[in-house]
C-alpha cells in the first residue's frame, strides 16, 4: 500500500477509534483510542504497513503546535490574580517534580533494568514530547522510553478520572462531557491559528527551545494572552483532530514491540504512576491543612500527566480549572527546564 494511502487509512481508522473512545466514556478519547488501534496495528499487523514506514513529520509537527496554542491560550491575567495564594502550592509541585522523578528513576533503574540515560528520561513526572525527543537525542532506547512515557500518561489520565468517578458516583473530566475548547469559534480565525501555530514552531527553533515544537506555540500563545495583543480560542473539531494525529503518530511508535515488554512495561509504569500518585496524595493532605484547599483538587493539580484531563477533571469538580493548569503547565516548564539543563550538561561531558 502506498505511504500516503496508508497514512490516510491509519488516520481514518484512529478518528473511528477516538469516536468509539467517546462513546464508551474514554477519558482523552481522541487521544487514546487513535493511539491504541495504531499500536494495536504496529504490534500486532506490521506487516501490512510499507516497509520502513513512519508516519509524516510534518503533519504530526503542525499539530503539536495546534496542542502548544491550546495550552498557551490558557495562560490569562486572570490565572494570576491570586498569585499570593500560590506560593506553597509552587513549592509543592516542585518538590512533587523531584521525588517523582527520583522515585520513577529508582523504579525502572532498579526494577526495569534499564540504562541510566532510558531510566532518567522514562522516569519524568512530565513532558511526554520533551523528554521523547531529548532521550533519542542522548541516545537513550527509544522502544522502551517511548512506551514508559505514554503508559504514564494512559494510567494517569484513566486511573485519576476514574478513581474520582467512583468516588463522586458521577463520570468526570473528558468521560462527563466537560471540554476546554470551543465548538463554536468562527472558520475566519483559521487563518490566525495556522499562522500563530508556524510562528511558534519558528520561534521554538530559533529560541532552541526544549522541545520546540510544543513550547515555541505554547509561549507564543501564553505571551499574547498576557501582554493582551491578541487571544483566540481552538476549536473543539481542531483540537479533536491534533489528538487524533498525536495518538496515531505515538501509537505507531510501538512498531515491533513484543507483548513480552508491553506487559512489563505496563507492569513498571503502574508501579511508577502508584509511586507519584502516592506521593502526590500525601503532599495534597499537607497542602490542605495548610491552605484549607480540597483533597481531590490539590490531587489532581499534582496528578503527574494530562494537563487538559485534569483541567476537565477540575470542571467536573466545581474548582477553578486556570489554578489546576497553572500548575501544570508550571510542571511541565519545570521538567523542560530540568531535563534542558541536565541534557546540555550530559553533552558536554561526552565532548570531554
Amino acid at each position: 500500500m502506498p505511504i500516503h494511502a496508508t497514512t490516510l487509512a491509519l488516520l481514518a481508522l484512529s478518528g473511528f477509534s477516538g469516536f468509539l473512545g467517546q462513546a464508551i466514556g474514554l477519558p482523552l478519547p481522541f487521544m487514546l483510542g487513535p493511539l491504541a488501534s495504531s499500536a494495536l496495528i504496529a504490534t500486532a499487523l506490521p506487516e501490512r504497513l510499507p516497509t520502513g514506514y513512519r508516519f509524516p513529520q510534518k503533519l504530526r509537527l503542525m499539530f503539536i503546535a495546534i496542542i502548544g496554542l491550546m495550552i498557551g491560550s490558557q495562560v490569562t491575567p486572570a490565572l494570576f490574580t491570586e498569585a499570593h495564594h500560590y506560593l506553597l502550592t509552587f513549592a509543592a509541585v516542585t518538590v512533587f517534580v523531584g521525588l517523582a522523578h527520583a522515585t520513577g528513576y529508582a523504579i525502572f533503574r532498579q526494577i526495569g533494568g534499564y540504562d541510566s540515560t532510558t531510566a532518567f528520561y522514562a522516569s519524568t513526572p512530565g513532558g511526554l514530547y520533551e523528554s521523547i525527543e531529548m532521550g533519542e537525542a542522548a541516545g537513550a532506547d527509544m522502544t522502551r522510553l517511548m512506551m514508559q512515557q505514554f503508559l504514564r500518561i494512559i494510567v494517569v489520565v484513566t486511573a485519576v478520572p476514574l478513581g474520582l468517578s467512583l468516588w463522586l458516583g458521577a463520570p468526570v473530566g473528558s468521560s462527563g462531557g466537560m471540554t476546554l475548547a470551543r465548538a463554536e469559534v468562527p472558520w475566519s480565525d483559521l487563518p490566525l491559528i495556522v499562522l500563530a501555530g508556524l510562528g511558534g514552531l519558528g520561534l521554538g527553533h530559533v529560541l532552541r527551545l526544549p522541545a520546540g515544537q510544543m513550547t515555541g506555540p505554547m509561549a507564543l500563545a501564553a505571551a499574547l494572552s498576557l501582554t493582551g495583543w491578541l487571544s483566540f480560542d481552538i476549536p473543539q473539531w481542531l483540537v479533536n483532530m491534533a489528538q487524533i494525529v498525536l495518538g496515531t503518530t505515538l501509537g505507531m511508535r510501538f512498531t515491533g514491540l513484543s507483548r513480552g515488554l508491553l506487559l512489563r512495561g505496563a507492569a513498571l509504569a503502574m508501579t511508577s504512576v502508584g509511586a507519584m500518585l502516592t506521593l502526590g496524595v500525601l503532599l495534597a493532605f499537607l497542602l490542605h491543612i495548610a491552605t484549607g484547599e480540597a483533597v481531590d483538587v490539590l490531587l489532581i493539580t499534582l496528578a503527574p500527566g494530562g494537563v487538559t484531563e485534569m483541567a476537565l477533571v477540575a470542571l467536573s469538580l466545581n474548582a477553578n480549572p486556570a489554578f489546576v493548569t497553572l500548575h501544570h503547565i508550571y510542571r511541565i516548564v519545570l521538567t523542560v527546564l530540568t531535563l534542558g539543563v541536565v541534557t546540555r550538561l550530559r553533552q558536554r561531558q561526552r565532548r570531554r
